[in-house]
């Protein structure tokens, strides 16, 4: 009895199919990793784009709305400290008369009115700069009519109030 068992020579080497499962497997993490980082440093730009533009947004830091007699909104008032400016928006459709102006004033608790320009035209939003010492401790703003060629007499105001409001400090 003498069998003759005939066996096939085994390869110990690696099938073609796992070498090609294995480049393609390596080459899609290479491809998941670059497009990974790709996005990770396109929203890093994206990032400094945006804070970029966010420190050139206004920062209102006081808003204002004047009312007029029969308590109606007349005048919005909106202050940013950032670029020391008041912005004036007309609520209403009153106009001064060709001899008189408009001047915005800060009242501060005592009642001591102090002046922070004279709106000049009539357009619907004027820009006045204010230095910020000069809204400092003031409760409410005002708007009163005074003669162009006279205008307000020992820094007071010599008409009455056109239009008044509380100066409210927003949280930001």
């Amino acid at each position: 009895m003498n069998e003759h068992i005939t066996t096939s020579p085994t390869t110990r080497g690696v099938s073609a199919w796992w070498r090609a499962l294995g480049i393609f497997l390596a080459l899609v993490v290479f491809i998941g990793w670059a497009f990974s980082a790709s996005m990770y440093e396109q929203l890093k730009a994206q990032i400094h784009h945006l804070e970029a533009k966010l420190v050139e947004i206004p920062q209102v830091r006081e808003v204002s709305v004047l009312l007029d007699e029969q308590q109606a909104p007349a005048m919005l008032l909106t202050y940013d400290p950032k670029t020391q400016k008041l912005q004036v928006q007309r609520l209403n459709d009153v106009k001064e008369g060709r001899e008189q102006s408009l001047h915005v004033w800060a009242l501060a608790d005592d009642g001591s009115p102090r002046l922070l320009g004279v709106l000049t035209d009539r357009y619907k939003t004027q820009q006045l700069d204010v230095p910020a010492p000069a809204i400092e401790g003031a409760r409410s703003l005002g708007i009163s009519v005074e003669n162009k060629d006279r205008g307000p007499h020992h820094g007071q105001p010599q008409q009455p109030w056109l239009f008044k409001g509380w100066l409210v400090q927003k949280a930001i």
